[in-house]
């Protein structure tokens, strides 16, 4: 039997709604020749195909470097094809149904275990211990791309998010930006006004509203096995808290990570939590925007989030010794820090944080201290489905619909079987 027949084997309903949920699952069955046919994908001798979500400047950048190693290496061909990151997950279970997936993904760091758990993603683990370099990347993002002790990846941009605040703003009102979450409460709660709010924050049900509220989660002291405790109820309460007294808009509830640059930009807001992504946009579109970064506040204990994207190589690829010769390419030093460079990202290789590039600026400096204290979302295969019970509290206990104490029992209850046994507590 081909890996290919492994692969649609094993997506049974249950890896469907594990991933995507029943809406997702559903959609797929009906709508499989969305993917398009094998001839749109490539595959022939010495060519391949990447999917991504980068858009913008990314993309740009992720282009680039296609276009210098194809300089490089005349024989090999590669075809980038942007899939949004809404429908990244649904295209690649669409895919692995139809045989019709690329050679290479640059996925989310939270997903990446949810494919190779169901078989969508090649092991690399001899080709990486050939390699012998895995011991250069920062042991948070180099977790990300394993699942059972073996490899599906390697790490390829690094992110966290940190504090932003308006310099001019923070100073007519005489307030300095808050080192804890005692003062984060004073400040915001000082710094708002009629139509502008103290802090942004996204708040959103996807992804993007988990990515931004765990950090706080993780100041308490608490984490997700452990969300219906004492540190869980302190963490979700100070977002319900800043809401209700003002110093946060009820609108982070629909805002995205984006939405949020936009407040802060135009000065609706006076802080936000953001990550060096944006840096692009705010130093082209807010030139006249004094504005400052500084690590999160702390709570019991310093925390951000990990995020960024991996590079992994698909089960059916049709050029899988390509695919790997691309991402050795991408993670030789030079090529790797200018990757980071151009997209606007943090680096994974532990050598490269302290390049004067990173450690000497005084912006990336405070990403890269703050990286350092990022926890990956690393909860095993069922991640999503985590997520989406994280979302669900915080949208009920912000909106109002629900006591924050219900809201995380009712996410408790949900989380704990999706856990591998190995995190449950209790």
């Amino acid at each position: 039997m081909s890996q290919e027949e492994l692969v649609r084997r094993a997506l049974t309903r249950k890896s469907f709604l594990k991933i995507g949920g029943a809406g997702l699952a559903g959609a797929l069955w009906l709508g499989v020749s969305g993917c398009g046919g094998g001839g749109e994908e490539g595959g022939g001798e010495g060519a391949y195909t990447m999917w991504s979500y980068f858009q913008g400047s990314a993309q740009e950048a992720v282009n680039t470097h296609i276009q210098s190693f194809m300089k490089a290496n005349p024989g090999v061909t590669i075809k980038h094809r942007y899939v949004p990151f809404d429908s990244l997950k649904q295209k690649l279970l669409q895919g692995a149904t139809t045989g019709q997936l690329p050679d290479i993904v640059i996925i989310d760091d939270p997903d990446h275990s949810s494919f190779a758990e169901i078989g969508i993603f090649a092991d690399l683990t001899q080709q990486i211990k050939e390699w012998g370099r895995a011991d250069i990347f920062l042991e948070a993002p180099y977790e990300t791309t394993l699942w059972q002790g073996k490899n599906y990846g390697l790490p390829m941009v690094s992110n966290c998010i940190v504090l932003w605040y308006d310099k001019d703003l923070l100073e007519q009102t005489g307030v300095s930006p808050p080192t804890n979450w005692d003062e984060l409460r004073k400040t915001a709660a000082a710094l708002a006004t009629g139509d502008r709010h103290g802090l942004a924050v996204s708040g959103i049900q996807s992804e993007e509203g988990t990515f931004q509220w765990l950090p706080f989660l993780w100041q308490s002291g608490a984490d997700i096995p452990t969300i219906n405790s004492a540190g869980g109820k302190a963490a979700l309460g100070l977002w319900v808290d800043m809401v209700n007294n003002g110093s946060m808009s009820r609108g982070i509830l629909n805002w995205t990570q984006a939405d949020v640059l936009n407040e802060f930009m135009h000065r609706r807001a006076a802080m936000m939590v953001n990550g060096p992504w944006q840096l692009p946009t705010i130093t082209s579109e807010a030139k006249d925007l004094n504005w400052g970064i500084t690590v999160l506040p702390k709570g019991k204990q310093h925390a951000s989030v990990l995020g960024g994207e991996s590079l992994a190589i698909t089960t059916s690829a049709k050029n899988p010794d390509a695919a790997w010769d691309f991402i050795k390419w991408i993670e030789q030093p030079d090529n790797y820090k200018q990757l980071q460079i151009d997209t606007g990202n943090l680096p994974s290789q532990k050598p490269l944080l302290n390049d004067p590039y990173w450690s000497k600026d005084p912006v990336y400096s405070v990403f890269a201290q703050q990286l350092l204290v990022a926890k990956p979302r690393a909860y095993g295969p069922n991640y999503p489905k985590i997520s989406s019970a994280i979302q669900d509290a915080m949208q009920a206990a912000i909106s109002g619909q629900s006591s924050v104490d219900d809201a995380l029992a009712q996410a408790q209850k949900e989380i704990t079987p999706e856990l591998p046994e190995d995190m449950r507590s209790g």
